[in-house]
């Protein structure tokens, strides 16, 4: 066994040994930046959190904000309901309305088909946001602490969509509890 392992050592060596040059082998990134990434995001509507999850283990949690109508889905348009269900991070906005925005996958065919049988429009444009742009950041960030006041959207501050950002790649799951 001890010949066969320095054998097999000689022949990985051999070729830088022999001065044979070969492509650097793909530099991975550091630990730490891959342990910052999410794989999943849950909110808790009622608990009014947004969890970030990798591995089956919590990486961060957030305080967030609903739409003014925050118990029960979105049924329609214009109902200030954030929906509940399963949906992606679709993409990103740098120059949203708000400091920062994802998008969510609202309203998928289910949502759709919900919708038709009431005969109204489901609504759309639901994402994670930061706080509103043009806005004195004093006053945005007291209405923010005050409770609950996006049309359906999940709003935090700006710092904390910075970071969400950065940690929330595009096509991750995000599960939307009561």
């Amino acid at each position: 066994m001890r010949l066969f392992l320095l054998a097999l050592a000689l022949m990985i060596a051999a070729p830088a040994m022999a001065g044979a040059t070969s492509a650097p082998p793909p530099v991975a990134p550091p630990p730490e930046a891959a342990a910052l990434q999410a794989d999943y995001v849950l909110v808790e509507k009622a608990a009014r959190r947004l969890t970030l999850w990798r591995n089956r283990e919590i990486i961060a949690t957030y305080e967030i904000r609903l739409g003014l109508n925050p118990v029960g889905t979105k049924q329609q348009e214009g109902d200030k309901r954030t929906p509940e269900g399963l949906y992606w991070i679709t993409g990103r906005n740098p120059d949203s309305r708000f400091h920062l925005s994802l998008a969510i996958s609202y309203p998928e065919r289910w949502d759709r088909i919900m919708a038709s049988h009431r005969g109204v429009n489901p609504g759309g444009d639901i994402v994670i946001h930061g706080l509103p742009n043009g806005v004195d950041p004093a006053k945005a960030l007291a209405i923010h602490r005050d409770g609950d006041w996006t049309d359906g959207c999940i709003a935090v501050t700006n710092t904390e969509i910075e970071d969400l950002w950065s940690r929330i790649p595009d096509g991750i799951t995000i599960e939307i509890k009561p």
